[in-house]
């Protein structure tokens, strides 16, 4: 099932085309490394997909939702998370978790087992703003696992954390991809993509540079 498709797809910030006609497949269950340069176009892409950024030519669909004609329904079945956190100051972590889990309608137990996953029971009471900077992105990344989000979308979630925390978060994004969930992330290190067994997509230019597997697919 194709969870992702772009076809020569352009995004525009201001006149410069972050990207330039890229064409990508990414399949249910898959977990996809967006590797390449800085200024390439990897958080671009991923802000497109989720509906963040506007589709200026060619065509994107996203969990069978057309982003040229709707760009909001999709993201209820999605989440992101990027170098903001998105998190309350003067909420604790449970609440910040809880929130995240009600606002798309899933469980508290998603918020429940997004915390043990990420190593938070323990700062449950503490409020965002008394975290660490290593504890907020591990709150920051619960709270995207926490919607139960069919596809998921990581900008450098392994930057700023802790051996501890990558661990962790690599054992989240494999359980997530064998309960069927499709993860795309962007990282520089390409050692845990290889621990991962992600497929790599480069993106260099705007352009995504992907495998044959999947465009055999269709």
């Amino acid at each position: 099932m194709s969870v992702v498709r772009l076809r020569n797809a352009v995004c525009l910030l201001g006149r410069f085309p972050a990207l330039a006609g890229a064409d990508l497949d990414v399949r249910a269950g898959e977990i996809v490394w967006l590797s390449g340069p800085n200024g390439a176009g990897k958080t671009t892409l991923l802000k497109l997909l989720a509906g963040l950024l506007q589709l200026h030519r060619g065509t994107a669909t996203v969990l069978g939702i057309d982003l040229a004609i709707d760009r909001h329904t999709h993201r209820s079945s999605l989440a992101f998370a990027g170098h903001d956190t998105f998190a309350y100051d003067d909420l604790s972590v449970s609440e910040n978790l809880g929130f995240a889990a009600r606002a798309v309608g899933a469980s508290q137990d998603a918020a429940a087992n997004a915390a043990t996953h990420f190593g938070l029971d323990d700062l449950a009471a503490v409020t965002h703003a008394n975290l660490s900077a290593g504890q907020r992105k591990r709150l920051a990344l619960a709270m995207a696992f926490a919607r139960d989000a069919d596809l998921i979308l990581l900008d450098e979630p392994h930057a700023g954390l802790d051996l501890s925390g990558r661990e962790l978060l690599d054992a989240e994004l494999v359980r997530a991809a064998t309960a069927g969930r499709t993860v795309i992330y962007s990282s520089h290190e390409t050692d845990r993509a290889v621990g991962l067994n992600a497929r790599t997509v480069r993106i260099v230019g705007g352009l995504a540079f992907q495998d044959a597997l999947a465009e055999q697919s269709e």
